[in-house]
Order: structure tokens, then sequence, then C-alpha cells
């Protein structure tokens, strides 16, 4: 058992080709995971997550990969309760090892896995050395606090949409060749029939028929 918030040697390097994360990553194939680190930690206060938040994600993640690759069904909630046992110090040996073996029975190397969990020092060092991005609030200007809030949401839903579709295809369920996932919200005002893209309305300041009216 190991808490992965407890940095290791592994965590501390930086550079791209010392990344714990994107070795991780491009281990177990994990599209799109690294975009919404990016995302979770850059977002605004509602929806930003800590270092620590991050780490459990992304840990949480990798272990639902390893599950699936293994075919290993599980039941709703029991996921979390596996990644608790192999990583929460208060659990009993006893749990521990019964979790352990229960991977190990179907054909996971658990010493892998938890040498693959991540710290959050690990998240930092990819976020700000690799990745080259720290927070910073819009508080300021609510119309651009949006804004960057709408186009994270899209960027979000790309790389879902886009991770949904891979897997299908992947496991033989769709047939597909190369593509490109296109998200277009758009607003339509039901006063004059007008349509604008969201970030579009926001930068003109609000809908043509308003704003002429406005000016009367």
């Amino acid at each position: 058992m190991t808490d992965a918030n407890e940095p290791d040697s592994s965590d501390d390097t930086t550079g791209d080709s010392n990344s714990k994360i994107v070795r991780v990553l491009q281990r177990y194939e994990l599209v799109g995971l690294g975009d919404e680190l990016v995302e979770y930690w850059t977002d605004e206060a509602t929806e930003r997550k800590s270092l620590r938040e991050l780490a459990d994600y992304f840990n949480r993640e990798l272990l639902a990969r390893v599950l699936r690759d293994a075919s290993v069904d599980t039941l709703d909630g029991e996921q979390a309760n596996l990644y608790r046992l192999l990583t929460d110090e208060s659990v009993s040996s006893g749990a521990a090892v019964q979790a352990t073996n229960r991977l190990e029975q179907q054909g996971i190397d658990v010493d892998r896995l938890t040498a693959d969990f991540v710290s959050r020092q690990a998240i930092h060092t990819y976020l700000t050395s690799y990745r080259d991005v720290s927070y910073s609030s819009n508080d300021d200007d609510p119309v651009e606090t949006e804004t960057t809030n709408v186009r994270r949401l899209r960027r979000r839903m790309t790389t879902i949409v886009e991770s949904k579709i891979e897997r299908l295809r992947n496991t033989g369920h769709i047939t597909l060749g190369a593509f490109n996932v296109l998200i277009d919200v758009r607003v339509l005002c039901e006063d004059c029939g007008a349509q604008y893209q969201v970030t579009e309305l926001f930068d003109r300041g609000g809908c043509e028929c308003t704003t002429d009216s406005s000016d009367r």
C-alpha cells in the first residue's frame, strides 16, 4: 500500500522526456487526460481542483484504464473503493492484501500499477514545466472570465468525445477512419432570429437587435 500523494524520486524530474506524467500518459494511452489536468487546474474557483485532487483524479483514471484493459467488471463505486484500498494508509493490511490478490488474479501487476500512481509534486511539475501553465483569475472582467470558461468547456467536451470515439473504434464496436470532432454551441435570439456562437455573442456585447434599439 502506498500514499499516492507522497512524492518519490521519479516525481521530482523535469523536462519533456523525464516527466513521469508524460511517461504514464503514453504507456497507458490515456488520451486527453493531460488536457483535463490543465483545464481543472486553470479553471475558475468553482471548478478548479487542487494538486492533491488532480493527483487522485489522475490515479483513479489510470486504475480505471488498467481495469478496462484487463476486462475486469466492477460495480458502481467499486473502483473508488479499490483505489482507497491501494493508497489509503488507514486501510488495514488484510484489506489491502485482499484487494491486491484480487487484482493479481485478474492478471494485473499491482506493483507496477501503484508505482505508476503519481503525487501532487508530479502533477505540479507536469503542469508548470511540461505544459507551461499557471493559475490566474480573471475576476475583474466577468465577460472575459465566462469567455474563458466557455472555451475550456468546449475543449473539454471535444477531448471527451474524441476519447469515447477512439475507445469504441479501438475495441471494434464502430468503424471509423481519421476524424475530427467539431463542437459548435450557438445562441439563437428569439426576438430577431439571429444566431451567434457563444464567444461571438460575448465579444459583440449582445445581439444586434438589442444594441440597435438602445442606440435609438
